[in-house]
């Protein structure tokens, strides 16, 4: 028996656009709402991908088990020494192997890490990195509690404790050292406290060694691991002014050469952002000098370190035709305060162009744009344009910084002029070496001024970018700072301080000095000069160059004999590291792995290519198999939005893509058929 026929009754065309158009708005906004951030977090876990973290389902297994950070931190003269403490606690009822990726300073040389667990102190050693993986996963297996530290990149550490039992407090102790470098008789220390999300392209992800990943707490939601952090500053002068732009202080002995600082108790988190102290000392200078140190036993070398303040700044009369290219990250982890932050700072760079100046502006994300073809005239009207420009954009999408440093590169310059190309981005990427080898590589056609913008930026790209591009980096936290960074980018770009810079010794036995090459002093920045040094120490150090109004130099005379502190051992070793490293990243692949190997051992250094491993000889786990890995999740930095975890570009569409797709391929077959089909009868 046959069913009755319904009668069809097909939509005229009008009525089939209209249903169209009614899908497809249903269709954008499904794919505007099915982002990665908000798709199931438990389906986003990527082991080199930052994603959100998920508490645990299973009962028994504590998913925080880092309690606590302390950081102690004495400054003397111009050495940091910073004791960093981490207590992992397992509250849960199963063992446990904790990771936690965090932050150090780009300076950082990490020369020591203990592990406590109860009453018993295991120190650890330094090991090449590969030996230290597998000692460590060795361990792991046989129920030894142990601990690893690795570095992911100069300033971004990663560590794996194995085998935390229920009820454990394991106590691990990090030390390292830096030297703080004043800025206009302004001295600055730093302790970054959590790592941005890292955005790794899918093009870069099987190249760069790994990229940076790690779980994050959802944009607001603070940390539960408690942080507390004191500075002790002895100093040679008396100490004039002591504040901080991050967090409120304590603060005890002011106008003395001895300051105790300590975090004000208050109920915002102080663990989402960079711990920024800044202080003067009387007389407002640079405290230039000569530091010695001798080693202790026969055979042990010595090390000196000079820092000498460069003349002051003298605006020159005749400049060359000047090109700026202001070159602005609006990728999603730019979303909200730090794109406002950098409009603010680039209202101040660009209405501070002079007539004659020409610029261009490029915003870039996933892809890149150009305020024009070519550079225009710093005139007002082209100004007023790229303020509106500026003003009216927004933060989204992934963050291809290497696409946009080539098209930059790729720009024509006119010989005579000079070109500056001005970076404003948080640094929220992971492919860092390639960056600096493409500034590098075109060197001869620009300087590269660096932008941070944020409360914990990646230091390690802006300062590397402008070391590379031979300029200046420069770090804006709030709105407020935005113009006295813009004008002290002017007076750099207007009057170098001191060029031809040259180091010499006289009668001194001196070797394996760095830098090799010293650059042109910019922006009222000491000359730093590290090196070794053999015998009695009977010369003088004498830098000389050319200042804006002539000739210049100075000479510096030990006032003391080798009573300096050991810590010149690690920072030397550090510098060496670094330039190696930065000639790594120029040639590609390991081409100084040795090198930097045999430093990070023989000075007792974390490094690429070194890692610290600690080892319990007890099996302390009888059934290692049943640990449970837990990743210990960072917060977002501050003003940084959930738009920043899974903004990668991904190379097949979404899921939300493709189902708004199928939904609008079903209603156009669904609206065209049975008009074919009525052809067709």
């Amino acid at each position: 028996m046959s069913r009755p026929l319904i009668p069809y009754q097909p939509l005229s065309r009008t009525g089939r656009v209209l249903w169209c158009m009614a899908l497809a708005l249903f269709s954008a906004l499904l794919m505007l709402f099915w982002s990665p951030a908000h798709a199931d977090d438990s389906e986003a876990l990527k082991p080199e991908s930052p994603y959100f973290a998920v508490n645990s389902h299973e009962p028994g297994t504590d998913r925080l088990p880092l309690k606590s950070t302390t950081v102690d931190v004495k400054i003397a003269g111009v050495i940091a020494d910073v004791t960093v403490t981490q207590h992992y606690r397992n509250e849960g009822q199963r063992p446990i192997e904790a990771r936690y990726v965090f932050p150090g300073s780009t300076q950082a040389a990490v020369y020591a890490m203990k592990v406590t667990l109860g009453d018993r102190v295991l120190t650890a050693r330094i090991k090449e990195k590969e030996a230290a993986r597998i000692e460590y996963q060795a361990a792991k297996r046989e129920g030894k509690t142990s601990a690893l530290l690795e570095q992911r990149r100069p300033n971004v550490f990663e560590m794996n404790v194995a085998n935390i039992l229920p009820g454990d407090d394991v106590a691990v102790e990090l030390r390292y050292t830096e030297l703080l470098r004043p800025t206009d008789a302004q001295y600055g220390f730093v302790f970054p406290t959590v790592v941005g999300p890292r955005y790794n392209s899918p093009a870069a992800a099987a190249g760069n060694g790994g990229a940076i990943g790690g779980a994050y707490l959802k944009q607001g939601v603070a940390s539960n691991a408690s942080f507390a952090l004191r500075v002790s500053l002895d100093t040679p002068l008396v100490v004039k002014e002591i504040a901080s732009p991050s967090h409120e202080l304590v603060i005890d002995g002011l106008g003395s050469t001895h300051v105790a600082v300590s975090l004000k108790p208050t109920e915002k988190p102080a663990n989402n952002r960079d711990f920024i102290l800044n202080y003067r000392l009387a007389g407002d200078r640079i405290e230039s000098g000569l530091v010695l140190y001798r080693g202790e036993g026969e055979g042990d070398e010595n090390f000196f370190l000079a820092m000498v303040e460069p003349p002051k700044a003298v605006a020159s009369r005749q400049i060359n035709p000047r090109d700026y290219i202001f070159v602005v990250d609006i990728s999603g982890s730019m979303h909200g305060y730090p794109l406002d932050t950098a409009k603010v700072l680039l209202r101040n760079l660009i209405g501070s162009l002079r007539p004659s100046d020409t610029f261009n502006v490029m915003l870039f994300s996933g892809s890149s744009r150009m305020l024009a073809p070519a550079s225009v005239p710093a005139t007002r009207a082209n100004i007023d344009q790229a303020i509106r420009t500026i003003h009216e954009m927004g933060g989204g999408g992934s963050t291809e910084i290497v696409p946009a440093l080539k098209r930059v590169a790729a720009l024509p310059k006119a010989e005579e002029v000079s070109r500056s190309v001005i970076f404003v981005t948080d640094g929220y990427v992971s492919v860092e070496a390639e960056v600096f080898r493409l500034i590098r590589q075109n060197l001869n056609q620009f300087n590269v001024f660096s932008f941070g913008i944020g409360t914990s930026v990646n230091r390690h790209l802006i300062e590397g970018m402008a070391r590379a591009g031979q300029g200046e980096a420069f770090i804006v936290t709030k709105p407020e700072q935005a113009a006295a960074q813009a004008e002290r980018l002017r007076r750099i770009i207007e009057a170098p301080v001191l060029t031809q810079v040259k180091a010499s010794f006289e009668g001194l036995d001196t070797y394996d000095v760095e830098p090799l090459q010293l650059p042109d002093v910019l922006g009222g920045r000491p000359v730093v000069v590290m090196g070794k040094w053999r015998g009695a120490w009977a010369g003088r150090f004498v830098i000389e160059g050319r200042a804006a109004d002539g000739p210049y130099r100075q000479v510096l005379t030990a006032q003391q004999d080798g009573k300096g502190p050991s810590a010149l051992r690690q920072l030397w070793a550090r510098q060496r590291i670094a330039a190696l490293s930065d000639q790594e990243a120029l040639e590609g692949g390991n081409t100084q792995k040795a090198q930097i190997t045999e430093l990070g051992l023989t000075y007792s250094l974390l490094t690429q290519y070194t890692s610290f491993i600690a080892v319990d000889q007890r099996v302390r786990n009888p059934d290692p198999s049943q640990t449970q890995k837990v990743d210990q999740p960072s917060p977002l930095p501050e003003g940084v939005s959930d738009q920043a975890i899974g903004a990668e570009v991904p190379s097949t569409p979404e899921p939300g893509a493709i189902a708004a797709l199928l939904v609008v391929l079903g209603v156009v077959v669904a609206g065209v058929w049975p008009s074919r089909r009525r052809r067709k009868e």
